[in-house]
């Protein structure tokens, strides 16, 4: 069995970080420490972190929404996936209006399988709640899927309140845990319609018309009715410092909530979307990029340990099918890509910048959405008996990032012209090289991923 030994290099857990060698046997680690020795493949990493391979839990690779398809596919998404250092991917299978949940996780399957580069598990995305959903759970379980997503707005996704405890309820004897997408439909309804009455139909009027405040109540009712039921549950794409307010009060009422906040809510704030169309429209996602206040919550939030992961929600659409939305902001397919760029952005404004620590960063990515999405020891960590899923980092390296250098097919990148510290020199998926030298060597290597329940 074809042995590597990564030497000299600094591994890296949320515990802290340490010199040591890293021995991986076939596709799993199986030791640790200093001065391992052996019949293996020697690679020096001296001076480099070593960081388990990150997991970004919040993907829409192939998705079928605003009446066109994303623009990264199973292919694309996971080899810009893998450039960023994601060894795993968690994408939503979604569920459209009268199919079944078995439906749905098909479809999802013959999407991913024989086209990833890195490994896929799935979230269920429910639209659709009767009985024969319901009696359809336990079968999702014995799939590996342990997680699903509620919708508390778009006319395709949106569910009740009451179907949302209904779901809650059916999930918790079971151990599943569900994410929530919180924006109040009813107040982005009228705002809309105010916004296209008055003509006021340019990209400046999307951020307008889903307010911070729409965000924080539908927090707060999704907490209550969790609280109701008496599980735990986690708010998705976390964007404004009125919603973490409401994920802290609701965690002093004893309610067991999780919070996931992106990039770009970290990293850019609402005055993008006062650009030409062309520009501002590569902004448009939901919920929108907010002030400059809600980003130092944000990180603020990270820092003290309230929020839990950070993903992406990468969901990429090519400026061609942005422009559907150039006479009328309603249009504008909502999403960005992200995938590729989230662990240099994070390193270079949340470590270089003292926000974070390298620790921090490591569970933010790596170990506690493994851990929250029942992935956790086989991922998330380098130990004995994980996956030799391995992120070879050189903190000391410096690039400029350009959508000509990704792997992403919408033809941009939100941070285009950024310079960054740190590079990601090489990946390993369970033991193979899939990433070196700034280039994917390996393709379509990528497995499902049958998940467990919670243990965050």
């Amino acid at each position: 069995m074809k042995k590597i030994l990564l030497r000299g290099g600094s591994v890296v857990s949320s515990k802290g970080i340490r010199r040591a060698d890293v021995l991986v046997s076939g596709e799993k680690i199986v030791a640790v420490g200093r001065h391992i020795g052996g019949d293996a493949k020697e690679i020096d990493v001296t001076g480099k972190l070593l960081f388990p391979g990150f997991i970004d839990a919040h993907t829409h690779f192939d998705l079928e929404v605003s009446d066109t398809v994303t623009a990264d596919d199973f292919d694309s998404g996971t080899k810009s996936a893998v450039a960023g250092g994601v060894t795993t991917v968690v994408d939503f299978a979604t569920q459209n209006k009268g199919e079944t949940l078995s439906d749905a996780l098909n479809n999802w399957h013959m999407k991913a399988f024989a086209n990833s580069t890195c490994d896929y598990a799935f979230h269920m995305a429910i639209s659709d709640w009767h009985d024969g959903i319901r009696d359809e759970l336990p079968a999702m379980f014995e799939q590996g899927v342990t997680s699903f997503k509620v919708y508390m707005t778009y006319p395709a996704m949106i569910l009740s309140d009451l179907e949302i405890f209904e779901i809650l309820s059916a999930l918790k004897p079971l151990g599943g845990i569900v994410g929530c997408h919180c924006e109040n439909a009813g107040i982005i309804d009228a705002l809309r319609a105010r916004y296209t009455e008055s003509g006021a139909l340019g990209v400046q009027s999307h951020p307008l018309s889903r307010p911070a405040y729409a965000e924080a109540e539908a927090v707060s009712r999704f907490l209550r009715i969790a609280r109701a039921v008496d599980v735990p549950v986690i708010i998705v794409h976390l964007s404004s410092a009125e919603g973490l307010d409401e994920v802290l009060r609701a965690r002093e009422r004893g309610v067991r909530v999780y919070a996931e906040t992106c990039p770009q809510y970290l990293l850019l704030d609402d005055s993008v979307y006062s650009e030409p169309f062309d520009t501002s429209s590569r902004f448009v996602c939901s919920p929108p990029i907010r002030e400059h206040e809600d980003r130092k919550a944000l990180w603020k939030g990270l820092s003290a340990g309230t929020i839990d992961t950070v993903s992406t929600d990468h969901c990429s659409f090519t400026l061609e099918q942005k422009r559907a939305g150039s006479d009328d902001f309603k249009r504008v397919p909502n999403g960005m890509p992200g995938v590729e760029t989230r662990a240099i952005l994070l390193y270079t404004y949340g470590v270089k910048k003292r926000r974070i620590s390298v620790p921090q960063m490591c569970a933010y990515l790596s170990e506690n959405p493994a851990r929250l999405y029942g992935m956790y020891p086989k991922k998330g960590c380098i130990r004995v008996g994980a996956d030799a899923d391995i992120v070879v980092f050189d903190p000391k390296g410096e690039s400029t990032l350009s959508a000509r250098n990704m792997h992403s097919k919408c033809g941009y990148t939100p941070y285009e012209g950024v310079r960054t510290t740190g590079r990601i020199e090489r990946v390993f998926l369970r033991g193979q090289t899939v990433y070196a030298g700034g280039e994917i060597v390996l393709e379509h290597s990528g497995r499902y991923v049958s998940r467990g329940r919670s243990d965050l």
